[in-house]
């Protein structure tokens, strides 16, 4: 059976150290919570701040809060690594394969692209925007505050450009379509290009205006063309993994650093394909 142990401990006593204060409350061996602890799974809460917490010996004040979320399976998990295809030093841009999380949870972030990246390069990571965990493709890590405010905001202000393939079910009506349904209430945009078709699927690129939630799995279900694989607004399977055949290839952006325009795209080989 799974051990899952989810605990708040009060600290009582000054200049405790993290590691003996899990130790002395939960039934687990430092080597296993100093493992729990460096996949992202204790949180220190002192005063109003609420962070992870990976330094085992850190000293703790009387007052401060501990929460651990432990759960062997998820700690036990693996995932394959992303691969650097841009290095500016103050940002970069990774190949994130399907499967891989953006961010981490409560329970961890071992399995995290915004985690993995950390440990690779050495350097702070920001996320500036997201991935579903099935999706693969490129994405854009911070590594300064400042980079990261720049780049969120000019995805924010819709000048990044995001080109995305999708294998769906069906065709489309006509090569170009543009599907314009609020998401949320809110503006969506959807660019769709037919690129290769067979008698069931389609391989479609899509460029998107606009950077709603699962917009490019709602708008394409929503027009009857849901993408294969897709367990929430498709028909796959929910019993088996998912498989999802959507992968964001190519970013345009102007550099926030040197002022150049980037145009950045995924190799042939890694694109998917009909």
């Amino acid at each position: 059976m799974t051990q899952i142990i989810e605990k708040r401990i009060i600290i009582e006593q000054k200049y405790q150290l993290v590691i003996d204060a899990i130790s002395s409350r939960v039934p687990l061996s430092k080597q296993v919570i100093k493992s729990a602890m460096d996949k992202g799974c204790v949180w220190l809460k002192r005063g109003k701040k609420t962070n992870r917490i990976r330094r085992v010996k850190k000293p703790l004040n009387v007052g401060d809060e501990i929460f651990i979320y432990f759960n062997e399976k998820i700690l036990s998990s693996v995932t394959m690594l992303p691969e650097l295809l841009l290095d500016k030093k103050d940002y970069s841009v990774w190949f994130k394969p399907a499967g891989v999380f953006s961010q981490g949870s409560k329970w961890g972030d071992h399995c995290a692209l915004a985690r993995l990246v950390e440990k690779l390069l050495n350097r702070p990571t920001f996320l500036v925007h997201r991935l579903d965990r099935a999706t693969s493709g490129l994405m854009l890590i911070a590594h300064t505050k400042n980079t990261a405010r720049d780049l969120s905001k000019m995805f924010a202000d819709r000048d990044i450009e995001k080109t995305y393939l999708a294998i769906v079910e069906g065709r489309i009506p006509k090569k170009n379509i543009t599907i314009e349904e609020p998401i949320d209430n809110k503006t969506a945009i959807s660019h769709v290009t037919l690129l290769e078709s067979n008698k069931s699927k389609s391989l479609l690129k899509i460029k998107i205006e606009t950077g709603r939630k699962h917009q490019i799995r709602k708008h394409l279900s929503g027009f009857g063309l849901p993408i294969i694989g897709d367990r929430l607004y498709g028909n796959a399977d929910k019993k088996f993994p998912e498989d999802l055949q959507l992968q964001a290839i190519q970013l345009k952006f102007n550099c926030p650093i040197d002022k150049h325009i980037v145009k950045i795209e995924l190799s042939q080989d890694k694109k998917i394909n009909l």
